[in-house]
């Protein structure tokens, strides 16, 4: 019986959503090591908001927006294999906590607004990594990766929650019913071994916007 060899993945500035979370799976899978730590953030975050009110849930997330921005800024340098310098992480550190932060007080009551937010200014912390871009160019240079194809890049975050809730719930559910773990266990390791998707997701999505950003207009991309 013969092996079927997969089709190539589209060229980034054709990239579709679902190719986008199928090359995070494939990312993840190449980097496994370095790339599993980026799951702590969300993994302690969740674990602590088990059972808590929407108040407080929002002030976990404001919290742990640093650590997201940290979590973001390392997926990008692993997206594009590169070592930034300790000013540029400082740069990203400090124009991510910022565009990180409204989606926090949105994200426990209207998730869908925070997906858009960050869709629109979330780009910032891979242009800082990996253009190295300054706080002043950083910010346009976001807008512009944004507008070069908004809908691709909310559906593709859209896309990479839905995939994480649906897999943590199912892995969730599984470690507790055949390893008898209790709730805050099960959530801690389904959310450590699945977020990942979510940060290395969206560093692919700066690859994405960047190249449609070079390609010129939607319409002639179709062409």
């Amino acid at each position: 019986m013969t092996r079927e060899t997969l089709p190539a993945p589209l060229p980034p500035e054709t990239r579709t959503v679902g190719q986008v979370v199928a090359e995070a799976i494939r990312l993840y899978g190449r980097r496994l090591w370095p790339s599993l730590p980026l799951g702590l953030p969300l993994a302690v975050g969740d674990t602590l908001a088990i059972a808590t009110t929407t108040v407080e849930k929002i002030l976990i997330l404001v919290v742990a927006t640093p650590a997201f921005t940290l979590a973001f800024a390392w997926a990008s340098a692993i997206a594009a294999d590169v070592r930034p310098r300790r000013s540029t992480w400082l740069r990203a550190l400090v124009l991510g906590t910022l565009a990180f932060l409204p989606a926090a007080f949105f994200f426990p009551w209207f998730a869908i607004l925070s997906v858009a937010w960050l869709a629109l200014v979330g780009l910032v912390v891979p242009v800082v990594m990996i253009e190295d871009a300054p706080f002043r160019q950083a910010w346009p240079r976001a807008i512009e990766l944004c507008r070069a194809d908004y809908v691709h890049a909310v559906g593709s975050l859209a896309t990479l929650v839905i995939v994480f809730v649906l897999s943590r719930i199912a892995l969730a559910f599984l470690l507790r019913e055949q390893a008898d773990n209790t709730i805050r266990v099960a959530v801690f390791v389904a959310d450590l071994i699945v977020s990942p998707l979510l940060f290395l997701g969206g560093a692919l999505l700066y690859f994405d916007q960047a190249a449609r950003v070079d390609s010129g207009p939607r319409a002639e991309r179709r062409r």
